[in-house]
């Protein structure tokens, strides 16, 4: 059996439409073995990057996590000094959404809205009952945002 990509729910391979969410299959992905890496944080604040080469730089991560079969990436881009929030996170929720649209990725959830009550941290936990032990879960975090692939 496989994962469906958008519901995890198990299908058949080779089902390029699930039966249960009505998804579209991208990618032949298979159950998360035990021990598999399937989430990965990505550190786009590190050094102080203008906000161009922390955009270049989640464009990276994203490419490969798809190629490594990650399905959750946590990208920590900071709120900025000011308290007001900060260009890199501003613009990289703007790229996220964007890379959304186009069905790039799955969907993403702002750090802030990464609660067990939100729907969409629910189907993120559904899919991935491992996510409900992150250290960011119920925290308010507007320094991160999650992007599952």
């Amino acid at each position: 059996m496989l994962l469906c990509d958008i519901c995890g729910n198990d299908i058949d391979p080779g089902v390029l439409i699930c039966p249960f969410c009505g998804g579209q299959q991208e990618l032949p992905l298979g159950p998360i073995p035990a021990g598999a890496v399937f989430h990965k944080v990505v550190n786009l604040e590190r050094g102080r990057p203008l906000v161009e080469s922390a955009l270049k730089k989640l464009q990276t991560e994203l490419q490969g996590g798809r190629l490594q079969n990650l399905r959750v990436l946590t990208v920590i881009h900071g709120y900025g000094s000011s308290g007001k929030g900060g260009a890199i996170g501003a613009e990289c929720r703007k790229m996220l959404a964007y890379l959304q649209e186009n069905g790039e990725i799955n969907m993403f959830i702002p750090g802030e809205e990464f609660k067990r009550r939100s729907g969409p941290t629910q189907d993120l936990l559904r899919r991935f009952p491992q996510m409900a032990g992150n250290c960011n879960l119920n925290k308010g975090n507007r320094g991160i945002t999650l992007v599952v692939l």
